[in-house]
């Protein structure tokens, strides 16, 4: 299988249950995640090669995120050994299993990139896997100073040779809409695969239909812009050629993941059909509806556990 170069933020995601708080008490089970990491995972698992550029903790937070990591044969080759504590995330579910949360990030390891030390995610060396062909990036990395200034750096150069994908994952409790809304353009800009979560879209565009949104994307330069639209499925749109597909059955237990898991199966299941490593340009309509088939059931899968859990190739089988 092709390598696939993702970077973003390492997350311990402390699940707080509906009814996690009892007697002054606060119960939380804490899984490994972050939605760049969760990607990765997904990828790796599935039988992509996942090269993950991260900065993990040393703590006890990191160590539990970095044993996820190698269990799952995630590539750390470009990764760093951080001094700074884990970033904290707290994802309060409700009755419906869907997620909400909250970040603490100040002073966290996941923001201190510079150049230099990102540029071996895709110039190597690559000394037991071929070069990239595409880079994977979003949620907060992206969004956070100085690491989003880097990484958009590393999207551009990247862009002549892999195919982009950008998950913006907007988390407004950190960063202000508004700045979201100066900067998607810019993103899409850089990128040839735009996923936004009905959520997202909800944040950037309010009362936009995803129709409208792809043309907007469209419009930025992006040739398959998707939207993920929970129980409703996913919405894509290719180069203005549009399709839905529906949810894959699933018990749900959470959503924690959910969209990290889908984009990591739409990017192995286009990197397996030699789809990735240009502007997607021999990519159908009916190749597309396949991935996103193919996408839906591994989030299916991952919502049927608790915590951000993507499945291996075997459960798919």
């Amino acid at each position: 299988m092709p390598t696939i170069a993702v970077v973003g933020e390492v997350v311990a995601d402390a699940v707080l249950p509906p009814d996690g708080i009892s007697a002054g008490v606060a119960h939380l089970t804490v899984h490994p995640g972050g939605g760049p990491a969760n990607t990765a995972v997904a990828l790796s698992r599935l039988g992509s090669t996942a090269r993950f550029a991260a900065r993990i903790s040393g703590g006890a937070l990191g160590a539990l995120c970095r044993a996820k990591l190698e269990e799952s044969l995630v590539d750390l080759s470009a990764s760093e050994s951080a001094s700074e504590p884990a970033t904290l995330a707290i994802a309060r579910l409700d009755a419906t299993g869907a997620a909400s949360y909250e970040f603490y990030t100040d002073g966290t390891a996941d923001w201190a990139w510079t150049d230099a030390s990102l540029a071996r995610l895709i110039d190597g060396p690559f000394t037991t896997h071929p070069a990239p062909v595409a880079v994977h990036t979003g949620s907060l990395a992206l969004a956070l100073q100085p690491s989003g200034q880097v990484i958009e750096n590393l999207l551009a150069r990247a862009r002549p040779q892999m195919t982009v994908s950008v998950d913006p994952n907007l988390r407004p409790l950190l960063v202000p809409v508004t700045s979201y809304r100066l900067w998607i353009d810019r993103w899409a800009s850089l990128a040839d695969i735009v996923r936004l979560s009905e959520d997202d879209l909800d944040l950037l565009w309010p009362g936009w239909t995803p129709e409208q949104a792809a043309l907007h994307l469209h419009a930025c330069g992006v040739p398959l812009a998707v939207v993920s639209l929970g129980g409703d499925g996913a919405f894509a749109s290719l180069r203005g050629e549009q399709l839905r597909v529906p949810i894959a059955p699933t018990t749900l237990v959470d959503t924690v993941g959910a969209g990290d898991s889908f984009h990591g199966g739409l990017l192995h299941h286009l990197a397996e059909a030699g789809q990735l490593g240009g502007r997607l340009d021999t990519l159908t309509v009916d190749g597309l509806r396949d991935a996103l088939t193919f996408a839906s059931r591994v989030s299916a899968i991952n919502c049927s556990r608790a915590g951000a859990n993507p499945p291996w190739a075997r459960e798919l089988a």
